[in-house]
């Protein structure tokens, strides 16, 4: 593994969890509450229904340069209903990862907004929007990133560890969760042990640890054989079906995107198409 890596697995962990712990111990008191979070009454029902996992208006990202400002991405407008099965498709340099990280809730827009469950993110502090993403958002990403030294059940446990989950419960839910993605017999096995199938496994499980509404992956099939990719997308579509997880897939594989719901096409920053699949 790279230093490049685990500068980068650092500052995601530092960024989208340590705030949370640090919360957990009276450092931090700020919280926010998602409209499923705040005590809605029976009028406000249908409303909540209605409204998207995820929305962006005129989300726009920049750049700073020696000249102007590289545009990345460029009024976007769109939305992920609950529990769908979606894909954002584009050429290398489209703005498909930065949009991920606009609603990860990882990175701030030049402009526009970004809605997750109702919750306008330009409201919140760094601190809030890391509580978010701990409760709402899971990542599943193209190389996996786990830790190297650590077992699966350890990998799947850390995100609850820093999050402040008890031992026990976080052992126990880590076990079910490996159980579910068919690594039941490999609890105790480091990734160098693993397959690279079974690693993608061990970090979807990881990110189902705190059960989270979202989930956004990172071209999550780049890195396997078609075979195995095609095991991990019916993984992820059963998922879908059976736990009513929201997919947002980025990918560059057109069997991938024809494999979903809803293919939302981007290029130069903005979206140029958008179909049905299914």
């Amino acid at each position: 593994m790279t230093k490049h890596f685990y500068v980068n697995l650092y500052h995601f962990l530092v960024k989208s969890y340590v705030p949370v712990v640090k919360k957990k111990y009276g450092k931090v008191r700020e919280s926010v509450k998602t409209p499923t979070e705040s005590g809605t009454g029976p009028a406000e029902m249908g409303a909540l229904v209605a409204t998207p996992i995820i929305k962006t208006v005129d989300l726009s990202k920049e750049y700073p340069q020696a000249r102007e400002p590289l545009k990345v991405l460029k009024g976007i407008n769109f939305q992920v209903e609950r529990e769908e099965f979606i894909a954002i498709m584009g050429p290398s340099g489209s703005g498909k990862s930065t949009l991920l990280n606009m609603i990860g809730a990882l990175d701030r827009p030049t402009s526009g907004i970004v809605y997750i469950d109702g919750v306008d993110l330009n409201t919140l502090n760094d601190n809030q929007l890391a509580e978010l993403r701990n409760k709402k958002i899971g990542f599943v990403f193209q190389f996996f990133n786990l830790i190297q030294r650590m077992d699966a059940i350890g990998n799947v446990e850390l995100t609850m560890a820093i999050s402040g989950v008890p031992g026990r419960q976080r052992r126990e839910r880590a076990s079910m969760l490996l159980e579910m993605v068919g690594l039941g017999d490999r609890l105790d096995h480091k990734p160098s042990e693993l397959s690279g199938g079974e690693q993608q496994r061990v970090a979807i499980a990881r990110a189902l640890s705190n059960d989270p509404a979202v989930l956004l992956c990172d071209e999550v099939t780049g890195n396997l054989d078609s075979k195995t990719g095609d095991d991990i997308m019916h993984l992820l579509r059963a998922l879908n079906k059976e736990q009513g997880k929201t997919f947002v897939l980025i990918t560059h594989d057109p069997v991938v995107a024809q494999s979903t719901d809803r293919l939302v096409q981007l290029h130069d920053g903005m979206i140029v198409g958008e179909k049905q699949v299914w």
